[in-house]
């Protein structure tokens, strides 16, 4: 037997499929947060990718005041499966989203993998169908840039029909440790170039890696890294993702509390050189996986210099040494992360209707997905693309190491 329960807002809704029927009942809960600690009870001992950590959702919901639906699949009266979901209005229309928007990649639901072998594509439609009873406002489940496995455990939300995302993740094999990497990589080239940044920066002062180790240091690196990524933007013409007040508090909030655990699950790096921070990377841990959740440079005096590779060079190597098996660059297909990556990763997308109105924007979103891919995949007209935003933006040259994330 398989049971479903979703709650939000304080409220409680139990679906118990059987072979034969579905029963679903509601009753109330106290509105007390109970839902985000029961959450963060079952991560506890289950597999989520960054983006779905109890961490990552607690924060998020505090900082935004997002309208938080958390959906949980039970099988043999045991949490197997938990959804952690903010409905966000787009329109006429309100989609259930991974909690974070565009800055949730390379999700992965909350999982229990020992009871997964349990859930089935009709469990995960019970699971939505449960959520449509509890909240007929919601038009559309949107479940964006899914990782297709976790940790070697297939994603359960793969039974259900879905489609490739538009952008790819690349990665860095690190089998054999950062010489073995390097040998496969230009490492001769890479070498040279990095002694030859350490010449100059050293020629303007003293310079070094910082990883924050406190919450002055993790203001400090969010604050450069805000900066140079709302002058990276406007350069590109693309709306700041980053601008809005409570999304940097949440960042705040996410890599602060981390400082408290043993291995923190998210890592703030940066250069200094010359007392000034010319490039800042933030990451995530997710098993033998480290993660670039995002990263930017100064467009200064120093930005011929490539601090942003000198840093991915360090990081790198780090990540070697601590033992992990993957380095992963996260949602984008760039030159700069080209350099190093030899995996490729296809994330891909499930769209569930839970109204007519759902169906009409599933279509759509479906629709938009192709025309993205087409417009990415083709390299003239992506470059005409980047052109195009530059011009409207009132750039001329392309902005350094353009990125998105």
């Amino acid at each position: 037997m398989v049971d479903a329960a979703t709650s939000f807002d304080g409220n409680r809704v139990a679906a118990n499929e059987a072979p034969a029927r579905a029963v679903a009942s509601m009753t109330a809960a106290a509105s007390d947060g109970a839902s985000l600690a029961d959450y963060a009870a079952f991560c506890a001992s289950a597999l989520f990718a960054p983006a779905q950590s109890a961490s990552w959702v607690r924060n998020w919901a505090a900082e935004t005041k997002a309208d938080m639906v958390i959906a949980t699949l039970n099988a043999y009266s045991r949490p197997a499966l938990s959804l952690a979901l903010e409905v966000v209005r787009s329109g006429p229309f309100r989609v259930a989203r991974f909690a974070g928007g565009r800055h949730a990649n390379g999700n992965f639901p909350a999982a229990d993998s020992r009871l997964l072998p349990a859930i089935d594509g009709p469990a995960i439609r019970s699971l939505f169908s449960a959520i449509a009873k509890a909240r007929p406002d919601i038009d559309l489940v949107s479940l964006q840039r899914q990782l297709p496995d976790l940790d070697g455990v297939a994603n359960p939300l793969a039974a259900l029909p879905n489609f490739p995302s538009p952008n790819l993740a690349l990665a860095v094999d690190l089998d054999g440790g950062f010489d073995a990497l390097l040998t496969r990589a230009s490492g001769k080239r890479k070498r040279k170039k990095h002694r030859s940044q350490t010449r100059k920066f050293e020629a303007v002062g003293s310079f070094g890696r910082i990883e924050a180790r406190s919450r002055e240091e993790v203001d400090r690196l969010l604050d450069a890294f805000l900066d140079m990524k709302e002058v990276r933007f406007a350069k590109m013409g693309i709306t700041n993702v980053f601008g809005d007040e409570e999304v940097r508090a949440f960042f705040r909030a996410l890599f602060a509390d981390a400082l408290v655990e043993e291995k923190p699950s998210f890592l703030l790096h940066g250069l200094d050189v010359a007392g000034k921070l010319r490039a800042v990377t933030g990451s995530s841990r997710s098993g033998k996986r480290l993660i670039c959740e995002f990263g930017a440079i100064a467009e200064d005096d120093l930005a011929f210099t490539s601090p942003g590779d000198f840093l991915f060079f360090d990081n790198i190597q780090e990540a070697c040494e601590l033992g992990f098996d993957v380095y992963d660059f996260s949602v984008g297909d760039e030159p700069y992360k080209r350099l190093w990556c030899d995996v490729e990763v296809q994330h891909f997308e499930v769209l569930a209707p839970l109204t007519l109105k759902g169906r009409a924007l599933a279509t759509g979103h479906r629709q938009g997905a192709r025309a993205k891919a087409f417009i990415k995949n083709n390299p003239t007209v992506w470059k005409l693309t980047k052109m195009l935003r530059r011009k409207a933006a009132g750039q001329v040259a392309p902005a350094v190491a353009e990125d998105e994330n």
